[in-house]
């Protein structure tokens, strides 16, 4: 029985079974089998609203480990457009539309195709355009070439399998089954036989391949010699190739050798790159033009393809080294910096459900607030004492991303968008703690600046608020002797502490290490554990903050009367976070939102929230700064 023929403008794989499809479904073998031979309508795009989105109709075949769709466009307006862009290989992928499904879990075991779409990209990674009855979709436009080639219809790789087949209405399938007989026989030639066969015939050797062989060498060597005569349009025209190609006069093992192997590996890419040219230019040449594949120098050695002469084993045996693969699977891991700050800090934060906050406090500290003693006969006299108050309002802190549509449909290994949010959350809450503890450190001027008044850092509040012990700059102080000072600093500053309960210590990685490792006379550690170190500087631990290193400000104090600018570096800030408040209203809290802009078929993403933030009780954070070098100022 000869092999069924379509009348079609092109086809291709409509879905492949086992296949995990973008929106998470895989299609069973044989879900769609009772669509065999079914005749459905050809759809742009899945657009049901209008008639004219209908450019043809397709014939569905079940092939076992697909459903392959004979498509047939329509003569309207929208089909002829529609053939053009196929023609010009603008359009590769088809999507289906199916309902009546059966499911177990994320498996489809069965339902009804109603429709093939052409689409921009499809769901399913396998469902792409592989033939073409279209001459000139292969590079060839001048009639009597295609006249020469009689092509009928080819069938292009599409990326799943190894299938290469070319069709002609003339052949049957007896001579089908002797062609491929042939091209095995082609197959077993080795190239070391037509290298070394000085008396090698290759008219002939063209001659003995079959009919679908010789139509993809001609296809190919067209293609080649169309990029060679492009390369070489400034030379003269004596220089130009006026002979037959397959003419054996002439021929050297010095040139390219094109072998059967590497037709077929074009035939391959062809699908990769869009056309046959482009194909041969990544697969058979290299920078400089020339066909790299298969060369057999001379006269001894082989060369590889960086130029190097093989004298042992065999030439480019990279080629086959397997592919490199991805230790980490799934999503990319963030290269970030330790957060784990951000929790010691943001845990223990009081948080209140408005934004607007205000505070008075009555000052009793000065000696006009004390009691009096009284003596007989002197009028009594009123205390005084002083009222002090400030507000904060909020502001907003936010982050926003877009991706285009099609990036998200493309990236099917791990949930982008998944992966996208995550970072846009954790990289909100770090900014948010930085906000809090040291600021933001961009400048005042800046649009992105998280204004100081909203959200009022640890490190800068009023000396009501937060207290400063700055210590003097010592000139060739050893890193032990500064990490001393810091420990005796925070020791005797907890004197004026009016804080919560036991503060934590916050400091850099770097001050941090030099605390642990200080020694006694006799080289034995002082402190042997974290806590042993925390005890002695009556903080419940200390936690290492990594935007704190390098952090300055410029000071101005007074100096023998004179108004002197010096620059210190903070060391450590000593706070309990539940007296620094966090006020949001109702609907300011982290919110995440999405829109699609329909014109440029993006998604959109923003993650923000609106707060306010500040101290609510005097005395109850401690900050040491030490005076920095006049050159690292």
């Amino acid at each position: 029985m000869g092999v069924k023929k379509y009348n079609q403008d092109f086809g291709g794989i409509a879905t492949m079974y086992g296949t995990r499809c973008a929106d998470g479904l895989t299609i069973h073998a044989g879900a769609f089998a009772d669509c065999d031979g079914a005749r459905v309508p050809l759809v742009w795009n899945h657009q049901h609203d209008k008639i004219g989105n209908v450019l043809g109709h397709a014939i569905l075949e079940d092939r076992g480990d697909c459903i392959y769709a004979h498509c047939k466009l329509n003569n309207t307006p929208e089909g002829q457009k529609a053939r053009e862009i196929l023609a010009n290989n603008d359009l590769t992928a088809l999507s289906i539309y199916a309902n009546n499904l059966s499911k177990k879990g994320k498996n489809v075991m069965h339902g009804m195709i109603r429709e093939v779409s052409l689409v921009l990209a499809g769901a399913n990674p396998g469902a792409l355009i592989d033939t073409v009855s279209i001459a000139h979709s292969m590079g060839y436009t001048d009639p009597d070439e295609i006249a020469e080639l009689d092509l009928d219809e080819a069938i292009l790789y599409h990326g799943l399998d190894d299938a290469i087949d070319i069709e002609d209405e003339d052949d049957s399938e007896e001579e089908l089954e002797d062609d491929s007989e042939e091209e095995l026989a082609h197959a077993d030639d080795s190239e070391e036989d037509l290298g070394d066969d000085e008396d090698f015939d290759l008219k002939a050797e063209f001659e003995r391949m079959s009919p679908r062989d010789q139509k993809v060498c001609c296809a190919m060597v067209g293609a080649a010699l169309e990029a060679a005569a492009a390369e070489s349009e400034n030379e003269e025209e004596e220089e130009e190739m006026k002979h037959n190609v397959f003419d054996a006069e002439g021929y050297t093992n010095d040139g390219p050798v094109l072998s059967l192997a590497d037709r077929q590996q074009i035939i391959k890419d062809m699908k990769k790159y869009g056309t046959l040219k482009e194909a041969i230019k990544h697969n058979m040449e290299d920078e400089n033009g020339v066909l790299a594949h298969a060369i057999i120098p001379s006269p001894n050695y082989p060369t590889n393809a960086d130029g190097t002469t093989q004298t042992y084993g065999i030439a480019n045996i990279d080629w086959l080294f397997p592919e490199a693969k991805y230790l980490n699977s799934g999503a990319p891991e963030f290269i970030k910096r330790d957060t784990n700050w951000v929790s010691h800090l943001m845990g223990s934060i009081h948080h209140t459900p408005f934004s607007r906050v205000k505070m008075m406090f009555a000052d009793i500290t000065e000696d006009e607030a004390r009691a009096r003693g009284y003596m007989k006969g002197k009028q009594k006299i009123e205390e005084v004492f002083t009222l002090l108050k400030r507000s904060f309002s909020p502001q907003t802190i936010y982050k926003k991303q877009k991706l285009d549509r099609d990036d998200i449909v493309d990236i099917t290994d791990f949930d982008v968008v998944g992966w996208i949010r995550e970072e846009m959350r954790f990289m909100l809450q770090e900014e948010i703690a930085r906000a809090v503890l040291v600021g933001d450190g961009r400048n005042p001027a800046s649009d992105d600046k998280i204004k100081e008044t909203n959200i009022c850092p640890i490190w800068k509040d009023d000396d009501l608020y937060t207290i400063k012990v700055r210590l003097p700059l010592v000139l060739n102080e050893t890193e032990a002797a500064r990490a001393k000072r810091i420990i005796r600093a925070a020791i005797k500053a907890r004197k004026d502490y009016k804080g919560t309960g036991t503060p934590k210590m916050f400091t850099t990685a770097d001050e941090h290490t030099e605390m642990l490792l200080l020694e006694d006379g006799n080289g034995y550690s002082l402190y042997k554990t974290d806590n042993e170190l925390a005890t002695k500087c009556r903080v419940s631990e200390i936690v290492e903050v990594p935007v704190m290193e390098g952090i300055t400000e410029d000071v101005t104090v007074v100096v023998e009367e004179q108004s002197v600018v010096k620059t210190y570096g903070v060391a450590a800030i000593i706070v309990n976070p539940v007296d620094y408040n966090i006020g949001t209203d109702r609907g300011g809290e982290v919110n995440t939102f999405e829109d699609f802009d329909i014109d440029v078929n993006q998604h959109k993403y923003l993650i923000e929230t609106r707060l306010s933030g500040a101290l609510v009780r005097p005395k109850s954070a401690i900050v040491i700064e030490i005076e920095m070098p006049e050159e690292a100022g």
